[in-house]
C-alpha cells in the first residue's frame, strides 16, 4: 500500500527505513522524500512510528499527558447522534 502518493512510497520502504533506525517523519524524508511534497502523508507516517515503537505521533503524546483514552484500550461504543435537520431554502 502506498504511503507517499506523490513520492510513490510503499509502507513497505517506510517499515525498512524505521528497521534501519528513522525514528521521525523527516529521518523518513531523507531517505525516501516520503512527506516532502504535498504533506498528506505524514500523518501515516507518524502512526507507522508509533505502531513500530519510534517516535509516536503528538497527538498520542499529548493524550496521554493529560491522562485521557488509552490507545491500547478497546474502543468504546459510539453513540448515534440525531440525524441533522434538513435545510430550508430561503
Amino acid at each position: 500500500m502506498y504511503v507517499c502518493m506523490c513520492h510513490a512510497v510503499t509502507e513497505d520502504q517506510v517499515k525498512k527505513a524505521i528497521d534501519a533506525g528513522a525514528d521521525t517523519p523527516r529521518q523518513i524524508a531523507k531517505g525516501c522524500r516520503a512527506g516532502t511534497d504535498c504533506g498528506s502523508c505524514v500523518r501515516r507516517i507518524q502512526a507507522l512510528l508509533g505502531e513500530h515503537g519510534a517516535r509516536p505521533c503528538p497527538t498520542a503524546r499529548l493524550a496521554a499527558r493529560l491522562g485521557l483514552a488509552d490507545p491500547e484500550a478497546a474502543p468504546s461504543e459510539a453513540v448515534p447522534s440525531a440525524p441533522p435537520a434538513p435545510l430550508r431554502a430561503a
